[in-house]
């Protein structure tokens, strides 16, 4: 029996997470669903992804950067569906990769969520106990973010 890459286990386990998100279970005050469409196929692609909320409006900020594929799907039709809370609305996603940006996103997490969001960042982006500015620009280069705002729906 072959094994399974970590790629198609978290493939599965993604799928899984969605379908509980869109039925309002599991961890719905720091994970959305995505669904964007796909850039080759035009088949919506779904993608639970951790969100923050920064004045009203959600950011979505990619690990693996611009080379994410629900990111390059993102580039390609802006138009995408969130799924937040039980709730689904049509969103318009602009990306974001100028490293100033993301690191005043990165800035505003380590604010919000200075246990979790330190541990991630020390131990994967190797991140100074006492950081400076320059230190999160750093971190940012090669990173991305889409901030995510809600197309209001015209009652007809």
């Amino acid at each position: 029996m072959a094994r399974r890459s970590i790629y198609h286990r978290m493939r599965r386990l993604n799928a899984r997470l969605a379908t509980n998100l869109k039925r309002g279970k599991g961890p719905t005050g720091t994970v959305l669903v995505l669904t964007t469409t796909g850039r080759r196929s035009g088949q919506p692609r779904e993608n639970p992804l951790q969100f923050e909320e920064v004045d009203g409006v959600l950011h979505v900020a990619s690990a693996r950067g611009a080379a994410a594929d629900w990111f390059r799907n993102v580039v390609a039709d802006p138009r995408v569906t969130v799924t937040l809370r039980g709730r689904e609305f049509a969103a318009r996603a602009e990306p974001v990769t100028e490293p100033a940006r993301i690191a005043d996103f990165l800035d505003h997490r380590l604010r919000i969520r200075p246990v979790m969001v330190r541990l991630i960042m020390t131990v994967f982006e190797r991140l100074p106990l006492r950081y400076t500015r320059a230190d999160l620009e750093r971190i940012s280069a090669g990173k991305a973010l889409v901030v995510l705002h809600e197309e209001l729906v015209s009652p007809d």
